[in-house]
């Protein structure tokens, strides 16, 4: 299941260019302080998970929903093809079993 990340867009939707606006807007609206590099990782890399808290503070900074922040394919996969039975060698059918049961 492909997940997109789109921080940047949102944050570019609400005029937040750089990762110093993102900075200034999760210290200011948020009350979070991140490290530059951490918020430059936000919005330039997909993160492999998020915690909840992570989720939430750009989520107020930016007054938006997680569902802005990313995107799910939620596609149906398609299933597997079931297994073919092999035949036997000389195409020949293998002996039916006898069943354990008394008749």
């Amino acid at each position: 299941m492909p997940i997109r990340w789109k921080l940047r867009i949102a944050a570019a939707q609400r005029e937040a260019w750089t990762g110093t606006d993102l900075q200034r807007l999760l210290r200011e609206r948020a009350g979070v302080e991140m490290s530059l590099p951490s918020v430059w990782a936000l919005l330039t890399k997909q993160p492999r998970q998020v915690e909840l808290e992570t989720l939430a503070a750009p989520c107020q900074a930016l007054d938006c929903t997680p569902n802005e922040l990313f995107e799910i394919d939620t596609a149906p996969v398609a299933s597997p093809a079931p297994a073919r039975r092999r035949s036997t060698a000389g195409g020949s059918t293998p002996a039916k079993q006898r069943s354990l049961r008394p008749a």
